[in-house]
């Protein structure tokens, strides 16, 4: 998903957030300190702990920020465009998006670290993919009552399956820093739900 940034600037907990979750998209949870983040931002980790004191719960608000901004990627989808393919199409970009920026989805790469994860986050995760397929199945409904896409099986499964696809998509395209491995994929999943 696509980082937009406020137009003020931010302060201290907002910058800790942004690098951190940079480093989570690119390098995964466990493989940074707050060591990194402090040298990054010329303050010392003691300043980190004032406002995240342990790094479970830097990844809970991590989590947390990066779900209401998805959520809110997915309600401008829903404003803008009426028709359910095309909604389907623009939930792709969002993750084209992520890759186009070297980056991976947060909570794709979170779920590849998912059992070494404190509780807190492995529920922040899960209700993160809970809440997309939850979209995705509403958008498929909607879509099969206005006749915009066509597929068989519950929209439950679909929505699983949309998911699954793109998150796999974009980590078999990262190693390959191809962004064209992640769009024919999604091309052909887009093209097997039109009417």
């Amino acid at each position: 998903m696509a980082v937009r940034h406020a137009k003020h600037e931010p302060g201290t907990a907002e910058r800790i957030l942004d690098i951190a979750e940079r480093l989570v998209q690119t390098r995964g949870f466990n493989n940074f300190s707050y060591a990194d983040i402090a040298t990054e931002l010329g303050i010392t980790t003691a300043s980190l702990h004032y406002h995240f004191p342990g790094k479970a719960e830097l990844g809970q608000a991590l989590i947390t920020r990066y779900a209401e901004r998805f959520a809110e990627a997915l309600s401008q989808i829903d404003r803008d465009l009426p028709d359910a393919h095309g909604r389907l199409e623009a939930y792709a970009r969002l993750y084209a998006d992520v890759l186009h920026g070297k980056r991976m989805c947060m909570c794709g790469i979170l779920a590849a670290e998912y059992q070494t994860l404190p509780k807190p986050m492995r529920t922040e995760v899960i209700r993160f993919f809970d809440d997309n397929q939850r979209w995705l199945a509403e958008v498929l409904t909607q879509g099969r009552a206005d006749q915009s896409v066509a597929f068989s099986g519950s929209p439950d499964d679909v929505a699983q399956g949309i998911l699954s696809t793109l998150e796999g998509a974009m980590l078999v395209a990262r190693p390959y820093g191809d962004l064209a491995r992640f769009n024919a994929t999604a091309r052909q999943l887009l093209a097997g739900l039109r009417a």
